[in-house]
């Protein structure tokens, strides 16, 4: 009679939630690494032997003492980290059907501003159409129909004082670029 398989069983990187054998492939491998050190040190032996060498260079460089400041970072079910995002806001415009253009306002919210009042009051300084829609992020977004990116960066800052013109950028040609 033949015996039955044991269950493989397979841990889990608690930074991003792969599988400790796919961290490498993942987008946060350097941020994965001291987990994988810990945790899993028969996976990635070459990690252990290049933190051994790291540790003991930093402690005969620092003696002992740490000049690095930790940072508070919140994690989310799944061992992944939460980005905290900067206040900044992005303007984007989109062109469709070759003529027609859509002005999207992203990031008004980090400033305390409601998005309904800020699309009604866009719709009725640039007389077009204004909605609240969400993005592809499923982050919530403003559509203003027509092409006011220019004119739009005054309106905000005049609109809303806390907005300051260092803090917004257009999205041209896939680059951030500052409005100022």
């Amino acid at each position: 009679m033949a015996e039955k398989p044991e269950p493989v069983r397979v841990s889990y990187c608690g930074v991003c939630g792969l599988p400790a054998e796919y961290c490498e492939f993942g987008s946060d491998f350097d941020k994965c690494k001291p987990w994988l050190i810990q945790n899993a040190p028969e996976l990635y032996p070459d990690l252990v032997k290049e933190a051994g060498t790291e540790l003991l260079s930093t402690s005969i460089s620092s003696n002992g003492s740490s000049s690095q400041p930790k940072e508070e970072v919140k994690r989310l079910p799944g061992g992944k980290i939460k980005k905290k995002e900067k206040p900044e806001v992005i303007i984007e415009k989109v062109t469709r059907n070759k003529r027609k253009c859509i002005t999207t306002v992203k990031g008004l919210e980090l400033f305390g501003v409601k998005l309904n009042d800020a699309s009604k009051k866009l719709g009725k300084k640039f007389a077009t159409g204004a909605s609240v829609v969400k993005g592809p992020t499923e982050k919530e977004q403003i559509d203003v129909q027509g092409d006011i990116v220019y004119d739009i960066v005054e309106f905000i800052t005049d609109t809303w004082p806390d907005v300051s013109e260092t803090v917004i950028f257009f999205i041209e040609d896939g680059k951030k670029v500052p409005a100022v």
